[in-house]
């Protein structure tokens, strides 16, 4: 069992690891596991996305081009968690000079050990471009992704070997749990995070103090508590769980310890989806690391505290991220939500009471308890304090996971840190909190981020999926988007969410082919009022937001479909119509013999000053699959 003696002195040999990597400074005494002191570092993205980009092959060759360059002692290789500018992976960052390589391939990596790592030249061809300027190469922390952000929840992704328990410490890790079992009471834990403002960043926002107090003080019967972790992470496009969980897994098994000490609880689970195999075996090692070291267990740092973590592997059911539908689920029961009242903090997991919090909100608890309330709730805005992180995705630049202040405006988010809208395409609309959010127009971007300004138009935070629109999306093709995916997820227990969204999606569906009425917008709008009041769930009375906001914002776009049978953005197939513009064609063909429908055929006229007969397009054939437009060099075909 680690004592806290044993815990500085680990913290105290790793300290100039991290200062090389979040500082990029000189390598004073940096060390690795085996406490080996190196040259250079290379970190390597082991995250999911660049995992698939065959990153793992990445190390590998870096790996051998160290050994066959006799490097082994002056250069060691680390597979790190998500660095967070995901639409430049895989990244590899080389310390101390800080240098930034994108879009890494297999085949370049040779020439980076050659060129960088035996003869000390950065290969700039190879760099991030943002990183090379008139002045020389700055770093990653300076350019426009990263300079406004403020890592805490991903502070120690891409830092560190998540499956080092030795680097996680090095970090301070399990510092804050020292703190609390050897300094503080529960109530003084509790006030700490109430007085930090810490918000739940699962959805709801709901204040964690609050939630830690009930489960601590409504029942005091010596019975068994339970501290559990919502992994479970359901958003389309949404990922930021999943990244801190395969970055930074030793943060969530502390936090939880921390809450386990507080509300008198001494076992715990993480409920983590099946789909996340990275995720899982990360937990798994970090759970073996902690229970070797005595930082999970029996009588933790000597104190007197026990407390254990256990692993349940989901089955990917939206619906249990709900968290009754989720502690059901654990209990062994096919997950759907039960009423509320009694609260999980009353009457929980196994009847027990239960304190339930998402990765993220884990995530920053040990950073508000070393470096104290005030810090957190300096950041951020009056009622909802702290960073948030999104997963920035759709039709953006940057893709990738952002960690900003609470109050950061949706305009900074998208053309400062995500790089705008790409090829020239304007920003029509944003969509947070997944299929429970709502979608954000450009006339909001200026409205500051948080919890109540996100409700007060029409919106949520939810998990922080943010779903990036331009001019080509149609907003009523999104919002049966995302009911679809309501509908196959809901889990039919109550009669306003089993049937009340198919009844709306046969609406969207008519809307979408240009069959339905103005009669069939009012009973949409009354199905919506009526699932948010009715439904058991929240799965169920937030399904109609994206309805509900679209419809307050993009009503225009409701009626074209309806009354004149067009989609203004020519997205929905119905409603679509292909031409060829005959003086313009030139009579390749190519369109032709790219049609999978062979709608394509040749007439008797030629344009002038050309040589070929034009071609035109038989719709009775025509599928709408695009295909033509993409093929068409003098841009002769276009939708109607």
């Amino acid at each position: 069992m680690i004592s806290i003696n044993e815990l500085n002195q680990i913290k105290a040999e790793m300290e100039g690891l991290v200062a090389m990597r979040c500082e990029g400074e000189a390598a004073i005494k940096a060390m690795s596991k085996e406490g080996q002191t190196y040259k250079r570092h290379v970190l390597v993205c082991g995250g999911t996305g660049c995992t698939s980009a065959h990153s793992e092959e990445i190390i590998e060759r870096f790996k051998d081009g160290i050994a066959k360059n006799g490097l082994e002692k002056e250069v060691c290789v680390i597979r790190t968690g998500c660095h967070g500018l995901c639409a430049l992976g895989p990244i590899v960052i080389v310390y101390p000079e800080a240098a930034f390589y994108a879009n890494v391939e297999v085949s370049i990596v040779d020439e980076i050990v050659s060129e960088h790592l035996v003869n000390g030249n950065m290969v700039t061809k190879y760099l991030y471009d943002k990183t090379v300027t008139d002045k020389g190469i700055i770093s990653m922390h300076e350019t426009d992704f990263y300079k406004k952000q403020n890592r805490v929840a991903l502070r120690n992704c891409g830092v560190i070997d998540p499956e080092s328990i030795r680097e996680y410490i090095g970090t301070g890790g399990y510092q804050a749990l020292a703190k609390v079992l050897t300094t503080m009471t529960p109530e003084d834990v509790i006030q700490v995070v109430l007085d930090s403002g810490l918000r739940g960043r699962g959805g709801a926002g709901f204040p964690t103090g609050r939630k830690w107090a009930m489960a601590r003080t409504l029942v005091q019967d010596g019975g068994q508590k339970y501290v559990c972790c919502n992994a479970d992470e359901g958003d389309p496009g949404a990922f930021m769980d999943r990244s801190v969980l395969e970055g930074d897994p030793h943060v969530v098994l502390e936090a939880m310890a921390i809450a386990g000490y507080t509300i008198g609880a001494s076992q715990g689970y993480i409920y983590v989806r099946a789909e996340y195999p990275i995720a899982v075996q990360r937990l798994e090692i970090a759970i073996k690391q902690a229970r070797e070291c005595g930082l999970l267990g029996e009588n933790i740092f000597g104190t007197g505290f026990s407390f254990d973590i256990g692993l349940r592997l989901g089955a990917g059911a939206f619906v249990c991220g709900e968290e009754t539908a989720l502690m059901t689920s654990i209990e062994g029961n096919r997950g759907e939500p039960r009423p509320r009242p009694p609260f999980p903090a009353v009457k929980g997991l196994f009847e027990r009471p239960t304190v339930l919090n998402n990765v993220e909100t884990w995530a920053n608890i040990p950073q508000i308890i070393l470096r104290g309330a005030e810090w957190f709730a300096s950041m951020g805005t009056e009622k909802s304090k702290g960073t948030k992180v999104f997963a920035l995705g759709g039709k953006i630049q940057n893709t990738g996971l952002v960690e900003i202040p609470m109050g950061t405006t949706l305009r900074e988010v998208v053309e400062e840190i995500g790089g705008g809208v790409p090829n020239g395409k304007k920003f029509k609309a944003a969509q947070t909190g997944g299929p429970s959010g709502g979608c954000i127009p450009a006339s909001h971007m200026d409205v500051p981020m948080d919890y109540d300004n996100l409700i007060a138009i029409g919106s949520m935070m939810g998990s922080g999926g943010l779903i990036v629109m331009d001019e080509d999306n149609c907003m009523v093709d999104i919002a049966k988007f995302f009911l679809e995916f309501t509908v196959d997820e809901s889990c039919g227990k109550c009669n306003p969410c089993r049937i009340g969204t198919r009844r709306m999606l046969e609406i969207l569906d008519k809307i979408t082919k240009g069959q339905a009425t103005m009669d069939d917008l009012d009973r949409l709008e009354k199905l919506a009022a009526h699932l948010q009041k009715s439904s058991l769930c929240a799965l169920g009375q937030t399904a109609p937001n994206p309805i509900i906001s679209t419809l307050r914002y993009f009503r225009d776009e409701y009626i074209a479909h309806i009354v004149d049978k067009k989609c203004p953005a020519g997205v929905c197939k119905d409603l679509l119509s292909f031409k060829v513009d005959k003086d313009k064609c030139i009579g390749c063909g190519l369109c032709a013999r790219n049609c999978p429908a062979n709608a394509l055929n040749k007439t008797d006229y030629v344009a002038p000053g050309h040589k070929l007969p034009s071609f035109e397009i038989d719709s009775a054939k025509c599928i709408k699959c695009g295909v033509c437009i993409g093929n068409c060099r003098p841009k002769a075909i276009t939708k109607q």
